[in-house]
């Protein structure tokens, strides 16, 4: 993991206590700033093109899939995590109807899509309005993040949530995707602020940057 974001990240941890509560807060925020900083230098370092392309197509893990699939995927999980789960409102693909703006065929989380499948999804997403997306996203979990008490942490979720967050068909039925309703659900907000709304992100970065590392050789 980069030094530098291990760091923010095991900080961000260990502040998530009552009396330092709003230093965990900062530094998760500094985080996904610099998580951010470094998904939009990749729209200066690669092609339209290569968004699309997938090196590692064939192997296990965050690496199989392209640059496109990786930022939406971790945007929409975030959009549907903080807004259709938390918050139970509207949420910001809906909000700006962003699946036509990127033209993107899924309204889901794209956990059901594999090899051939991801490219083709990835081919066809229009990258500038993707980016336009993601930034909304950010900024709206940023300010929930801002919103948030240490007592909010305790919060957690229950059958009717779980229901309802099926109801909206973000999530797909496939067995690669179904079980993360259940995975957020069982979670409360602390550990949500774990996972998706930080780690997540670093793991689909890294893999990133390791697929743009291979187109430019």
């Amino acid at each position: 993991m980069n030094e530098e974001w291990s760091k923010l990240n095991k900080e961000f941890q260990n502040f998530l206590k009552k009396n330092t509560f709003q230093l965990a807060i900062e530094k998760l925020l500094l985080l996904r700033n610099e998580l951010m900083k470094e998904m939009d230098e990749w729209n200066k370092v690669i092609s339209k093109e290569d968004f699309s392309k997938a090196p590692f197509i064939n192997k296990d893990g965050y690496e199989s899939k392209t640059v496109a699939y990786s930022i939406y995927h971790i945007m929409r999980i975030e959009d549907i995590a903080v807004n259709s789960l938390i918050n139970n409102r509207e949420d910001v693909l809906s909000i700006g109807k962003y699946n036509m703006k990127m033209n993107s065929s899924i309204i889901t989380t794209g956990n059901e899509l594999f090899k051939e499948e991801i490219v083709e999804f990835s081919k066809n997403l229009d990258i500038d309005a993707l980016y336009e997306y993601a930034h909304e996203v950010r900024k709206v979990t940023d300010n929930y993040l801002l919103s948030l008490t240490y007592d909010d942490l305790r919060i957690k979720f229950n059958e009717e949530n779980k229901n309802r967050i099926a109801s909206l068909k973000v999530v797909s039925t496939s067995d690669s995707a179904n079980w993360l309703i259940d995975y957020w659900c069982n979670k409360d907000i602390k550990g949500l602020l774990q996972m998706p709304l930080s780690r997540h992100w670093i793991m689909h970065i890294e893999a990133a940057n390791r697929i743009i590392k291979k187109i430019k050789k």
